[in-house]
């Protein structure tokens, strides 16, 4: 009985710490449950059940790695092809200071503006050359004198030849007026194609697609309508079409007559679509009472 009695205290401590530490147990537990929660002191008397709060921290850890979707949103699509430039090969003719000012004095007789600058071109004129190669129309247009029509200076030219192989010459800067269509050569482009026919040239597929692809993308640069691209011979019916001294108002050529535009225009559309080049609104013709 002495040796209980003496143990006892020790057995009493030890049963003492024992509780503590349990008691210890249910209050960290409870503490760790309210972490998750209001952050308000634990209930001592509260259970140790804390499995709800901990998976709550659980997936709020979780790493993100997308943005989440947002309802009612689909992906853009992609934008649409841009019609490349055309390889182009630069063979310049003369244009010295004297035919640049020849060509202002041209502007103000015949257009009123004293200019030789080509600003904001709204139209593109098909033309074929009447020859079977590209040199003897790069000379005529390289030589300054008057043309063998109108007598005026100064020469006749072309921003543009296409050869019977597709290959593009750029002969005038596109800021630069030429003389290829009265009336309208201080708001337009022009383009020469080798050959003695629209039909020729339309039977050519590399001239063709050289053609096509030159008169797209500088539609596509200047922003030129579908219906501004046009034949010589469509030239008195432009809306733009402009010609100050009465002698020449009514003067225009044969070459690329309406039927012949006509399926070179059909053939200008399909490519546009491809690109989803605008061919812009409806040009409407004029009556040039000629």
């Amino acid at each position: 009985m002495l040796w209980l009695k003496r143990r006892w205290p020790l057995v009493a401590i030890v049963a003492v710490a024992l509780l503590g530490a349990a008691g210890a147990g249910v209050i960290l537990a409870g503490t760790v449950a309210t972490a998750g929660g209001s952050g308000q002191a634990a209930d001592p008397t509260a259970t140790t059940t804390t499995t709800a709060p901990q998976a709550t921290v659980t997936v709020l850890s979780q790493p993100t790695t997308s943005a989440p979707a947002v309802a009612g949103t689909a992906t853009p699509p992609p934008p649409p092809p841009r019609l490349p430039r055309p390889h182009i090969v630069w063979k310049p003719i003369p244009f010295p200071p004297q035919r640049l000012a020849e060509t202002a004095a041209y502007a103000l007789r015949h257009y009123g503006v004293d200019t030789w600058h080509l600003r904001h071109p709204h139209v593109i004129v098909e033309h074929y050359t009447e020859s079977t190669t590209m040199q003897s129309a790069w000379s005529l247009f390289a030589q300054d004198v008057p043309d063998s029509e109108l007598h005026e200076l100064p020469g006749t030219c072309a921003h543009f030849i296409i050869d019977r192989d597709g290959t593009i010459y750029q002969l005038v800067p596109l800021d630069v007026i030429c003389r290829h269509t009265v009336g309208l050569n201080a708001t337009a482009l022009g383009i020469e194609h080798v050959g003695t026919s629209a039909a020729e040239v339309l039977a050519d597929p590399a001239q063709m697609r050289a053609s096509l692809h030159l008169t797209a993308w500088l539609m596509q640069r200047f922003h030129i309508a579908l219906g501004d691209v046009i034949g010589h011979a469509e030239s008195l019916t432009s809306p733009y079409h402009h010609e100050l001294d009465p002698a020449w108002r009514c003067q225009t050529h044969a070459d690329w007559q309406p039927a012949d535009m006509g399926v070179y225009r059909a053939r200008l559309h399909a490519l546009l679509r491809r690109y989803r080049i605008p061919a812009g609104p409806p040009v409407r013709r004029v009556s040039s009472g000629c």
